[in-house]
């Protein structure tokens, strides 16, 4: 019986099924890879656009406030300014009230930032993530980015194309293993389209989904899933990369000037250690309060209140890192406000998502590690100390690297997707310096910003082997 299931066509998927499943390993993942690949590039730009009109009627219009953008989107650098401040906490209070309210009636599992969901979905029910789970993520984390509050686009990104694969894997009754697979390359190819960073989100297929270990079987459908989402986005969007091309080079003449990169790595370490402890820490206390959709409401107007004061943590902030990369614009940026942004950051991703509102969180490390490296690059700088380049570019792109790639523990992942991020691979030098010690001292920490990544592939599958045997 169990053999003629196997090639049954009207079993669940019909022919379909029974064709992936008869395919060899070469053929069943080009289809499945590619139709992954095509959901996880339409859905990125569907949520793309979705946030920008979002945020274009949220900010824009109601609060009067314009945030600035990347090359790789509009190319606005400058801020608007506020011209209705008052409004500004009004519209982040109620950004995230009304995406609390549509997330706890229509679907309470889309509440957070996606990711660690899609992680879990991997490991614990890969054929199980309820496709209304997907949209009601778009219009929570639309709302919620979109009126201000600190997120990142990459969570719904994710959690659509992991949730298609999740949705192949029931319809064509694919096994375990293959499910797996199909919804980690969702993973890595929603969040490798969003960010215009095909090669990285291959490599983040096999990784982030585990601590100190690698998927290798997610590799080459990764590279399938990935550059389909790719060229689907760009052949709507342009090939742009995120933050443009930019003049990472840096010349070194001696050995010592390693020690910078050295010090970026020190210093996103400790910024990345904190990111997840303080982020956890809001989540847990958000647990232990009451108030249902209030809370995210008062961390949205939290939010607003401090972002009247730094405005640089408003909504995901990547147009504030386009301007952290060129001395120029940086400098405009006062002092004080550099060197406490990546803690205020933190702070207003705690407040936005760890009490309970929708986005991702790997955008805001993003920023957060920016800004290490740019406030490491001004405090060298007002001291004219050596070794410091005339540009802060690479200390910027290195910091994005070291932070997020050492707490997410993906390293080579995420080293991949700055690089793609910012047309530049120049900067690869000094960040294995910077990246190798800051993944070091956070893997002997033993915190991840990941919660339901696994240790390993062994003690995922001992995991498995005893639900099974309880169930």
């Amino acid at each position: 019986m169990p053999a003629a299931k196997e090639t049954d066509p009207d079993d669940t998927g019909g022919r379909l099924s029974a064709f992936i499943r008869s395919s060899d390993y070469v053929r069943k993942w080009l289809v499945l890879g590619i139709a992954i690949g095509v959901i996880a590039g339409a859905g990125a730009v569907v949520f793309f656009l979705l946030l920008k009109y979002a945020s274009e009627f949220l900010l824009g219009y109601l609060a009067g406030y314009h945030i600035p953008t990347p090359v790789g989107e509009d190319g606005n650098h400058a801020s608007s300014g506020f011209h209705r401040p008052w409004a500004i906490p009004l519209v982040t209070t109620a950004g995230a009230l009304l995406s609390a309210s549509i997330v706890a009636w229509l679907a309470p599992e889309a509440e957070g930032h996606g990711t660690d969901e899609a992680i879990e979905a991997v490991h614990s029910y890969p054929a199980n993530i309820r496709s209304r789970v997907v949209l009601v993520k778009m219009v929570a984390s639309a709302l919620t980015i979109g009126s201000g509050g600190s997120g990142g686009r990459e969570g719904p990104t994710a959690q659509i194309s992991a949730g298609f694969g999740s949705l192949l894997t029931r319809k064509l009754n694919l096994s375990d293993e293959d499910g797996r697979i199909a919804v980690a390359i969702g993973i890595g190819s929603g969040i490798g389209a969003i960010f215009g960073a095909p090669l990285g989100g291959a490599v983040l297929a096999t990784s982030i989904i585990y601590r100190e270990d690698l998927e290798y079987r997610a590799l080459v459908p990764g590279f399938i899933a990935s550059a389909t989402a790719y060229a689907v986005l760009g052949s709507i969007m342009g090939f742009e990369p995120l933050f443009g091309f930019v003049d990472a080079e840096y010349r070194f003449e001696s050995a010592w000037p390693l020690l910078w990169f050295a010090v970026i790595g020190l210093v996103a370490a400790a910024i990345g250690y904190l990111y997840a402890r303080v982020f956890y820490w809001m989540v847990a206390l958000t647990d232990r309060l009451p108030g249902g959709v209030l809370k995210p409401a008062v961390g949205g107007l939290l939010v607003g209140l401090l972002g009247l004061l730094i405005p640089q943590i408003l909504s995901s902030g990547y147009g504030w890192v386009q301007e952290a990369i060129t001395r120029q614009t940086l400098m405009t940026i006062p002092l004080w406000i550099v060197v406490v942004l990546p803690i205020a950051k933190i702070v207003a991703t705690s407040l936005s998502i760890g009490t309970g509102g929708s986005g991702g969180i790997f955008g805001p490390g993003i920023v957060i590690g920016a800004f290490v490296g740019a406030a490491i690059w001004r405090v060298a700088d007002v001291f004219d100390l050596p070794g410091v380049p005339d540009d802060p570019g690479i200390f910027v792109v290195v910091g994005m690297m070291a932070c997020f790639g050492s707490v997410a523990h993906a390293p080579l992942a995420i080293m991949i997707m700055v690089a793609e991020m910012t047309g530049s691979f120049a900067a690869i030098p000094g960040a294995i310096i910077a990246v190798g010690i800051a993944s070091l001292l956070m893997s002997h920490s033993g915190v991840s910003i990941y919660r339901s990544q696994r240790l390993n592939r062994e003690t995922a599958a001992a995991e498995r082997a005893d639900t099974s045997a309880r169930e």
